[in-house]
């Protein structure tokens, strides 16, 4: 399958809102767990669950191009287990709100990322819903949007890490399913996070993160803990990367890093009617304004005449 399929700026955003159901699952696990133990054990189970299709998928990194497995790794090792362990470790410098702030960049880095490694152009027409639903994610994660401050510098450059690495993985993502199917990428991204997940476990003494020091210890979880363990694993990871890498293959990076906005949106609403968490008037207009514009970019990219990014010709899809 080439760009010349059918866009799917829409599963891309039905994948990413999964993820906004990661707090169901990862906030009663917070309380128990360390972080380092979460994401390691999350990587296990899935490993663990994709293992038929490991010998297929590591047959397929094999005949990829040098610049495509180093995107593997990228997306395995630094997407997967790092980003996410550096985003957590911003919040152990006592600022809440500098790391959220500075996430918001994602798409920024997304943008010139894809222009620069795929060659994606955003038209005229993409910052009228780009611009919007970034400052309506602002909006959505701030009580008051406009007494917000930056204090740190460590906490500011672990957030920045962390967005930098999540949109290189939305980039390469897009690179490695033009070759790649869906579940190879998948599995190789969990394959990979694995070993970097329990490296980090393993050598994270005296570092921000709480927990214990060694493997052992950090997989002895509780058979309390199985269950939440088992459904973050599945749904906001397994599930949704599927179809996520799925998405991804008809489209466009830039337009998916807007699209993976409904994010935040999910779990706002996950926060107000699960969780029980009231947003502020400016949230909920945040929240409408980062629907509207993804909803108008999955309609536009499906049925417009005019796609708001125009890609360069792909590569030929294996097999």
């Amino acid at each position: 399958m080439t760009d010349s399929g059918r866009d799917r700026t829409w599963l891309v955003a039905v994948a990413t809102a999964m993820w906004g159901t990661d707090a169901l699952w990862r906030m009663p696990l917070a309380t128990s767990l360390p972080t380092t133990t979460v994401v390691l054990c999350e990587h296990l189970i899935v490993t663990l669950l994709l293992a038929p299709l490991l010998p297929r998928a590591w047959r397929a990194f094999r005949s990829c191009a040098g610049h495509e497995r180093a995107a593997v790794l990228v997306v395995g090792a630094g997407t997967s287990a790092l980003a996410t362990l550096m985003f957590t470790a911003a919040f152990s410098y006592g600022d809440p709100v500098t790391p959220v702030v500075l996430q918001k960049l994602q798409p920024v880095f997304a943008a010139l990322a894809s222009f620069l490694l795929l060659r994606e152009r955003p038209r005229a027409g993409y910052p009228v819903l780009a611009v919007p639903a970034v400052v309506g994610a602002w909006m959505l994660a701030f009580p008051d949007p406009f007494q917000v401050g930056v204090s740190r510098v460590m906490p500011a450059v672990l957030a920045l890490g962390a967005a930098g690495l999540w949109a290189a993985g939305t980039v390469l993502g897009r690179l490695l399913s033009r070759r790649l199917s869906a579940m190879e990428v998948t599995t190789l991204r969990y394959s990979v996070g694995l070993p970097t997940a329990a490296l980090v476990v393993f050598f994270r003494d005296g570092s921000p993160l709480d927990g214990p020091a060694n493997l052992g210890s950090a997989l002895a979880v509780g058979l309390d803990n199985l269950g939440g363990l088992l459904l973050l694993a599945l749904v906001p990871g397994l599930l949704a990367l599927s179809l996520y890498y799925l998405g991804m293959r008809t489209t466009a990076a830039a337009r998916a890093t807007i699209a993976e906005l409904s994010f935040p949106a999910t779990a706002a609403v996950v926060g107000v009617w699960v969780l029980g968490e009231p947003l502020t008037v400016t949230q909920w207009g945040g929240f409408v304004l980062v629907v509207a514009m993804v909803t108008l970019l999955g309609w536009n990219e499906r049925v417009g005449t005019r796609r708001l990014v125009g890609t360069a010709e792909a590569l030929p899809a294996r097999g």
